[in-house]
């Protein structure tokens, strides 16, 4: 995709914000995209001042989700419209999220739970058309016609402008896309899995997916072939390099009760914990500026997705997104290259 910058003001002053376009959508879409978990409905003068704060430093892009609950939708929607900026806002909406319940998993990825989290979304938000729509989860046992088919029919109506998933497996995606050239639909544009510095130990919730780690090299390469635009999440690792988690040299856990241990709290992460913390100390960075840059720096078409809690997170994030970390230090980080300092070369 076309690659642009724009000078940043507020916030994030005096750092470029690098943007992308994904194919169907006008609007170009900020590398670097706010995540809106943190949206509190019952203190809106703090949300609206972080989203503000996001926003006056190049962040264009807002990932909401249906499943978020607590107002996610309501709140984002209202901040964009009392803003007057629905023009300038690139969103993601998110629908068919499994549901739990009494230890059970009810899938819901079909088309009438598809057109009715769909449906509810563009009321919550009060808009008519979502940019990019999401699919939370997937479902192998139903076959990809009948979801590109919904799908399709939500983009033709004008309540969305294009559509991809989140969890997906490459091959799924495939799937549908071939199916959809092969019938005169239009494909999934964008594929949201996890991704990070970190490999996962085990995954953090139910049936998502990552392309993080040696074991998912496969799935890098198809995504580097066909320039797929990835928005990622967990760019820090759920806060595994957001400096809350550290290990002392007698293996003692600062924070050990931190719940992303299990997801990320292996002997080969820890390293790149410690990689990560000297490669900052000699650039001047921070160790999280380091994780995101890794992120954003890999030969591939990617969104990451942020969740800072207030302006000075933001500015660090955006200052990330001018980060350029060579092959050799972006192999050294994930352990690829041998060596106790970081690469010169």
């Amino acid at each position: 995709m076309a690659e642009t910058t724009a000078e940043t003001t507020g916030a994030g002053a005096g750092t470029a914000m690098p943007y992308g376009r994904v194919p169907g959508i006008e609007r170009p879409a900020s590398r670097v995209v706010q995540g809106t978990t943190m949206v509190r409905p019952d203190d809106l003068p703090g949300t609206f001042a972080l989203l503000d704060a996001a926003f006056a430093a190049g962040c264009t892009a807002f990932d909401t989700a249906r499943h978020y609950g607590r107002g996610n939708e309501v709140t984002v929607g209202r901040w964009i419209r009392e803003r007057g900026i629905r023009d300038q806002v690139f969103l993601i909406g998110k629908g068919a999220h499994h549901r739990h319940a009494n230890g059970q998993i009810t899938r819901r990825v079909n088309p009438q739970e598809i057109a009715a989290d769909l449906d509810r979304s563009l009321e919550e938000f009060g808009f008519d058309r979502i940019d990019l729509y999401l699919l939370h989860r997937d479902d192998p046992s139903v076959p990809v016609d009948l979801i590109v088919d919904a799908l399709d029919e939500h983009r033709r109506a004008g309540k969305i402008v294009a559509y991809g998933g989140s969890n997906w497996t490459h091959t799924r995606i495939a799937e549908a896309n071939a199916y959809a050239a092969a019938n005169g639909r239009a494909p999934f544009v964008a594929s949201s899995p996890n991704f990070s510095l970190a490999d996962q130990v085990r995954e953090p919730w139910d049936e998502t997916v990552t392309i993080s780690g040696p074991g998912n090299a496969e799935a890098r390469a198809w995504y580097a072939e066909t320039r797929l635009p990835l928005f990622t999440w967990s760019s820090l690792a759920g806060g595994f390099f957001s400096g809350r988690l550290s290990r002392a040299a007698d293996g003692t856990v600062h924070n050990p009760d931190d719940v992303n241990l299990e997801s990320y709290g292996s002997p080969d992460n820890w390293e790149r914990l410690a990689r990560a913390g000297r490669l900052a100390a000699a650039r001047g960075l921070t160790v999280p500026q380091v994780a995101l840059a890794f992120v954003l720096c890999q030969p591939l078409d990617i969104y990451a997705l942020v969740a800072p809690r207030n302006a000075a997170e933001v500015a660090a994030n955006v200052a990330a997104a001018s980060i350029r970390l060579s092959p050799a230090e972006l192999d050294w980080l994930d352990l690829r290259r041998d060596g106790d300092e970081p690469p010169t070369d």
